[in-house]
């Protein structure tokens, strides 16, 4: 799923309620939400993004229910070779994220 795929299922799944109601309005319950704009649901999306990179750049967890856990592990430096030359090398030491699939996730993915 790309950035655009989410963005385009933000737009369908989110609606405005309108703060007018008119007399149509009350036959037709479905007409009373109005759609997202594809700026505003990109904007949504980016904003969500940034939150997420904000807290795990200052080495915070991220817990999104029902969903998972984002975490921030430190690695050491270690020996490591160029697979190609077959040299001896140093790997940096340096922290990567890490994902854990929530409970309701897993039960979802193998029903």
């Amino acid at each position: 799923m790309t950035k655009t795929d989410l963005i385009k299922s933000v737009m369908d799944k989110v609606r405005f309620k309108n703060s007018k109601r008119d007399r149509q309005r009350f036959l037709f319950p479905e007409f009373d939400y109005k759609p997202l704009t594809k700026q505003r649901a990109s904007t949504l999306v980016d904003a969500t993004f940034e939150i997420i990179k904000k807290k795990l750049e200052n080495g915070e967890q991220v817990l999104i229910s029902r969903f998972g856990k984002f975490k921030v592990k430190f690695k050491w430096a270690r020996k490591g070779r160029n697979p190609k030359t077959g040299e001896q090398i140093i790997l940096d030491s340096r922290r990567t994220v890490n994902f854990q699939a929530s409970k309701k996730l897993k039960e979802r993915l193998n029903p």
